[in-house]
């Protein structure tokens, strides 16, 4: 009898090497080779452990926008090669959340109860938590057996959680850091920006280009206006001096900047490409 193999996750379903597939592998596990490097040149500062602990919550959550952008930037580009990648992308976020737990519970001690007790008494663990939960329902369903098993229309409801868990990944995020709210603000404006996206699809199968720039522009004002209102009832900053930093170059990039830069990739892509034909009436 032979033995079944796991499918090397540059090949694609053919056996043949997918040159994206590739580039997606190697571009997943460059953070992990680059935190290794760090690690074993004693690069990573005093408290090496922690960095990684950080680092890999990070690259989860920003994987896990990409893998949300995947199907958007699909459509605006007309095609449906970027799906090829899609569970690549889709495991790396729960591996880089994988490691952030283990790593968490090594950090303390392993003392179980205590975990427990952090999880169940901290707000921002409860909800990492939960999103970890969450993600590993994703990756555990994301199997051809487990998709045939539980049908197409079961797998689509569970992966539909991924827009919940994205926001309980964010406000996780966004609870913990101490004082640059910068990524978390960006991160949290992308994912807004992608349902707004999806919501949009719902009503016109082919975005326009305007569109997509309108959603953009939405996104990254409403990501500016909650960029200020915090800063303003957290230090008290002005609050109309916060949102004229979005104008000012000098200080550096904005949270805002990211999300319109995200919105437009689309909109840029959309402009170039010709319109999808229209759905023919059924008689």
């Amino acid at each position: 009898m032979q033995r079944a193999t796991l499918p090397l996750p540059w090949l694609d379903r053919q056996g043949h090497f997918a040159t994206l597939k590739a580039a997606a592998f190697a571009g997943v596990l460059a953070p992990a080779l680059w935190l290794f490097l760090g690690l074993i040149t004693d690069q990573l500062g005093s408290r090496p452990l922690s960095t990684i602990l950080h680092q890999s919550g990070l690259w989860s959550i920003r994987f896990l926008v990409l893998s949300l952008a995947l199907t958007p930037l699909s459509q605006a580009l007309g095609t449906t090669r970027l799906s090829a990648i899609r569970r690549i992308i889709g495991v790396a976020v729960f591996a880089y959340a994988a490691l952030h737990f283990l790593l968490y519970i090594i950090d303390q001690q392993a003392d179980f109860t205590k975990l427990s007790t952090e999880i169940l008494t901290r707000t921002y663990l409860t909800i990492g938590f939960f999103a970890f939960c969450g993600l590993f329902l994703l990756a555990v369903t994301s199997t051809d057996r487990m998709i045939a098993r539980l049908g197409t229309e079961n797998w689509r409801r569970i992966q539909s959680l991924t827009y919940a868990i994205a926001l309980l990944a964010t406000v996780h995020f966004f609870m913990q850091v101490k004082v640059d709210v910068g990524e978390p603000l960006w991160v949290g404006g992308l994912f807004a920006l992608l349902i707004a996206i999806r919501l949009a699809r719902k009503w016109a199968r082919d975005l326009s280009a305007a569109t997509y720039a309108l959603l953009a522009l939405l996104a990254a004002a409403g990501t500016a206006l909650c960029e200020a209102l915090w800063y303003h009832f957290s230090v008290g900053a002005p609050l109309v001096q916060i949102l004229l930093a979005n104008t000012d170059t000098s200080l550096g990039p904005r949270p805002s900047w990211f999300v319109l830069l995200g919105g437009l990739i689309p909109a840029f892509v959309r402009l170039f490409r010709a319109p999808l034909p229209k759905r023919g009436r059924r008689g």
